[in-house]
């Protein structure tokens, strides 16, 4: 279940931002393909380094899928870029930070800052709910992937076997780190 919070601070976040969302994407298009095509083992594929490591440490919980991935960033105006820049301009008439903020013109200010927050917050709830949107997919394709396991068990080589079962171990660990984002007990 999702707990009452959806983790909001981005240090916290394993999936920062849309980005780092398109290697899950990447996951889950291989899956497709995979699935789709029963000559395709983890030397053919398109990610034959993650699927190798995958299989190397046997479980997603060893290492983060996000790690492999992230390089996000923190994008936006900082409260502190916002003070300083009105102590600046109230310098310009020997006062401070209020006199600044009236020399900048106050309802301009207020407005602009407010219209930053609001777009940031709807940035955050679209960010929830593209995870959500992955996780959920993850979900289906894991439960694909188990069921292509069972299927092709006695008919598949080792390197089709061994080739799904990396992508299994793969959307596992996007399931996981999913689930931490989005506050999934």
């Amino acid at each position: 279940m999702l707990r009452k919070t959806y983790i909001t601070r981005k240090n916290d976040m394993l999936f920062q931002n849309f980005n780092a969302l398109k290697t899950v994407e990447h996951v889950i298009a291989e899956v497709d393909t995979g699935l789709g095509n029963k000559s395709r083992n983890i030397d053919n594929s398109s990610m034959p380094e993650v699927l190798a490591t995958a299989v190397g440490i046997g479980s997603g919980s060893a290492i983060s899928f996000a790690a492999l991935y992230l390089s996000g960033s923190v994008i936006g105006v900082s409260a502190a870029g916002i003070a300083s820049g009105l102590s600046a301009a109230g310098a310009v008439v020997g006062g401070g930070a209020a006199t600044g903020f009236f020399v900048l013109a106050a309802p301009i200010a207020i407005l602009g800052f407010l219209g930053i927050r609001a777009a940031a917050r709807k940035r955050a709830e679209r960010l929830m709910y593209a995870k959500i949107i992955c996780y959920k997919r993850c979900l289906a394709h894991l439960a694909s992937i188990k069921n292509a396991i069972q299927m092709e068990a006695k008919e598949a080589d080792a390197e089709r076997i061994e080739y799904l079962k990396a992508l299994s171990i793969t959307l596992q660990a996007a399931i996981k780190d999913l689930k931490h984002d989005l506050g999934i007990v």
